[in-house]
């Protein structure tokens, strides 16, 4: 527990520094989404019980088994990894968060596939480094696609999640998740939309995130430790 815990400390420490540094308003938070992904039930329970509760996973059948075992009914569930269509129904009914929403048809499928009495809340996919082999909406493909997305019913559209390109910059780390949220700016004015959630940043650039907005950061082994796959 004593290595947990110095961990999500450490953790807990960037974020409220870079917070601090970045100038934000405290009405303006960051969550710590605890990425849980090849990490056991008992190290999420750790976890639990030092006060997280914001867990993503990436694959489905692992996270449905910790779901359906987990005896904490509180703990929001995010679903962050690549989604086949072939997936959704089970992504829509058994978590509260979709971070990976890439295309238009996962986004049509997850909208008719909620059975439950609240909205799914969603963040569209962005391929801001436009890299080949990164999956998510380009700039021009967003703007295309915006206006189908929002019309659909059981979403809320929260907001946008990207991995840009790796960087060890400070300065290349900020031009990446700066353009996210001025792309986020520039859908809420134009589709009259209120879209608050920018999930941006891992361990490696969590303080450049946050600097530039970041409303959710993804942290998996430096808050549980080493993989148990």
């Amino acid at each position: 527990m004593s290595n947990t815990r110095n961990r999500f400390d450490h953790i807990n420490h960037r974020i409220e520094q870079a917070f601090n540094n970045s100038g934000r308003s405290l009405t303006d938070p960051v969550t710590l989404l605890a990425v849980s992904k090849h990490h056991s039930l008992d190290k999420i329970q750790a976890l639990y019980d030092l006060g997280q509760r914001d867990f993503g996973e990436s694959y489905l059948q692992e996270a449905m088994e910790k779901i359906s075992q987990s005896p904490y009914s509180d703990i929001i569930w995010h679903f962050i990894g690549p989604i086949q269509s072939n997936k959704t129904k089970d992504i829509a009914q058994h978590f509260q968060w979709v971070h990976s929403v890439d295309r238009i048809k996962i986004a049509r499928r997850l909208s008719s596939q909620n059975s439950g009495t609240s909205p799914l809340n969603i963040c569209l996919q962005i391929n801001i480094s436009q890299e080949p082999q990164k999956s998510g909406f380009s700039h021009n493909e967003i703007f295309a696609v915006m206006e189908e997305i929002i019309k659909l019913p059981n979403l809320a559209i929260r907001g946008l999640m990207t991995i840009p390109a790796p960087s060890n910059d400070f300065t290349r780390q900020k031009v990446a998740f700066c353009q996210l949220r001025e792309l986020m700016q520039q859908l809420n004015q134009q589709f009259e939309l209120n879209m608050d959630t920018l999930s941006m940043g891992m361990s490696n650039d969590l303080e450049a995130a946050i600097t530039e907005g970041a409303t959710i950061v993804r942290i998996g082994t430096a808050l549980f430790g080493p993989r148990e796959d």
